[in-house]
């Protein structure tokens, strides 16, 4: 069994003070799986598919990165060619192909075993990042064995399971869940080696099992992100070097063969898609997407400390306890495991906060290693009961806030408050209330509890009853649909003034990008067509049309909210009648 944060304790355990709390179904339960590591992985993979599943299936494609993600794997099912990536006709050449690979895979197995409609079916695109979720999860389990009780590495597990911005990748399908995955298990191998240098254990000449791990890891996630876990490790090795004076442990990773083994498994497909585009994919990944994030890229500028504001938020429920030990954190930062996640942590979330490009889910391979930490000052009890201590108010302040919100923006945009929701949300405040009012650091673990099972039900109202519900923010699927209902084989569309990557995912890759004049032409050239105009463009369609002597009518119009742009659109399909 490993120590708390594998040495000394930073902090003498206080006496339990007796009380009456409800959170005591809940320790039992935890007593129950972390009675063995088969258990503890059996509960933390079921509380993964709690969390995640509720809306996996019925939300529609969220523009924008999923639908691109989804239709580049889409056109390489339909083609054939697993090495170049594009959307529509134009090359994407941001991100490596190791996500599409992925759910390309799962879609033609999906296909294989007869699912109809296979290739449209956006879950299927998702069941990579559920699968990264869980990993992540279990691997922030096995890494925190390392530094931890088992009780705690299921705590540790439970903390990422339930936090909010995880549970936001699971459910998209991009590259983050997976490269969440690939980085714990880099950094809890090295972790390993570390660690054993540290405690001065002899080098096993036969101690292959963590620099296979550390490798194998290192090229699925460059396949999958491209060279962003080099910046992790990078800077762990050089913070640990320069806090130990030594980096002699690195030899334990086998770097020789590691390396080896590493470009045996990422240089087939650079050499690939390097005698197919040429330069064109590494100017574009490196310069066109990585360089670029030193920038405002797409709008997403914003200044240093917006992770450390955006963290209470997407690192709830477990953002609270990470405020309340962070003093114990920093008193122990010199013993060896909190001086390995604090350089897994803090060099990397500094770049973060200097680079101006800022999205929610770039720290997000952080979040382990402080869900790590704050399990280390969990165990020995030494929370901070300073002002700190008010940060409990947190738990239940989330849940609340959500529920207002949500209820508003469902009346503003189907005049209905989801009241099928308001159960679930229910049971979500009453846990949070729990939370909160049971919270003192000898009883922080079943405050925690209560926290993630408010958070798991929270869950299920917004992901599972709400955001379903929420039709009109999805107009690409009502599109669609309207397009699936039509008499006519094999229906082609052109759209116009809605562009949208997830109308290209739904209605075809043939599916053409246009101006309103545009669509009146491609309406002309023959029948089956549909031209997709939304209202700013319908008067540019209207001079076309009376132009080239176009008949048509409108087969339906949806309405609908573009959250990409931040403001409400109205689509009209018009269908030819022929020509004058």
């Amino acid at each position: 069994m490993a120590e708390t944060y594998a040495r000394p304790r930073f902090g003498a355990p206080r006496e339990p003070k007796p009380r009456v709390n409800p959170g005591r179904g809940l320790v039992r339960v935890l007593d129950f799986v972390t009675a063995s590591h088969a258990r503890s992985v059996a509960f933390l993979t079921i509380c993964g598919l709690l969390f995640f599943l509720p809306g996996f299936f019925n939300i529609p494609p969220i523009d924008r990165d999923e639908p691109r993600f989804a239709q580049a794997t889409k056109q390489m099912v339909e083609t054939g060619d697993f090495v170049d990536i594009r959307f529509q006709d134009e090359v994407r050449y941001k991100k490596p192909v190791g996500i599409y690979w992925v759910q390309a895979a799962v879609v033609e197995t999906a296909t294989g075993l007869g699912l109809q409609r296979a290739q449209v079916r956006i879950w299927l695109y998702r069941v990579p990042s559920l699968i990264g979720a869980i990993g992540a999860v279990l691997l922030t389990y096995w890494t925190a064995l390392a530094f931890v009780t088992r009780r705690g590495a299921v705590l540790a597990g439970l903390i990422m399971c339930s936090s909010v911005l995880l549970g936001v990748e699971a459910r998209l399908a991009k590259t983050d869940a997976m490269l969440l995955l690939t980085v714990v298990a880099v950094m809890g191998a090295m972790a390993r080696v570390y660690l054993a240098w540290q405690r001065g254990e002899d080098n096993d000449k036969s101690a292959w099992a963590e620099p296979a791990i550390f490798w194998t890891a290192m090229a699925a996630s460059i396949l999958v992100k491209g060279p962003l876990i080099l910046m992790f490790v990078a800077l762990t090795v050089i913070a640990l070097a320069i806090m130990d004076r030594s980096s002699a442990w690195l030899w334990r990773l086998r770097p020789l063969p590691g390396v080896l083994w590493m470009l045996l498994l990422v240089l087939p497909w650079f050499i690939a898609i390097f005698l197919k585009s040429g330069e064109a994919f590494f100017q574009n990944s490196l310069g066109g997407d990585m360089l670029s994030k030193l920038a405002a890229q797409e709008s997403h500028g914003a200044p240093p400390g917006v992770y450390f504001l955006l963290f209470w938020v997407t690192f709830w429920p477990g953002a609270p306890l990470a405020g309340m030990a962070a003093p114990a954190i920093w008193r122990a930062r010199r013993e060896p495991g909190a001086q390995y996640l604090l350089a897994w942590l803090v060099p990397s979330w500094i770049v973060f906060e200097l680079v101006l490009t800022k999205l929610p889910h770039y720290v997000l391979p952080l979040y382990p290693a402080i869900a790590i930490l704050i399990v280390g000052a969990l165990e020995r009890r030494v929370l901070s009961r300073s002002w700190l201590k008010r940060g409990a108010a947190w738990w239940f302040a989330i849940p609340m806030l959500t529920a207002v919100i949500t209820v508003i923006g469902a009346v503003i945009l189907v005049r209905h408050p989801v009241f099928m929701a308001w159960p679930v949300a229910a049971a979500a405040l009453i846990f949070g209330l729990f939370a909160w009012w049971m919270y003192d650091d000898n009883h922080a673990e079943r405050s925690l509890l209560n926290a993630m099972l408010s958070a798991l039900f929270m869950s299920g109202a917004f992901y599972g009853i709400v955001m379903p519900a929420l039709k009109p923010l999805f107009p690409s699927q009502e599109i669609a649909r309207a397009l699936r209902n039509v008499v006519c084989v094999g229906p082609k569309a052109a759209a116009a003034g809605y562009h949208e990557p997830s109308l290209v995912f739904m209605t075809g890759t043939s599916t053409l990008l246009t101006d309103g004049s545009g669509a009146a032409d491609f309406l002309g050239q023959g029948s089956c067509r549909f031209a997709l105009v939304e209202a700013r463009s319908e008067r540019g369609f209207a001079q076309r049309a009376e132009a080239i002597g176009l008949r048509y009518n409108v087969a339906t119009r949806i309405e609908g909210y573009n959250f990409s742009q931040g403001r409400a659109i109205s689509v009209a399909i018009y269908r030819s009648e022929g020509t004058e």
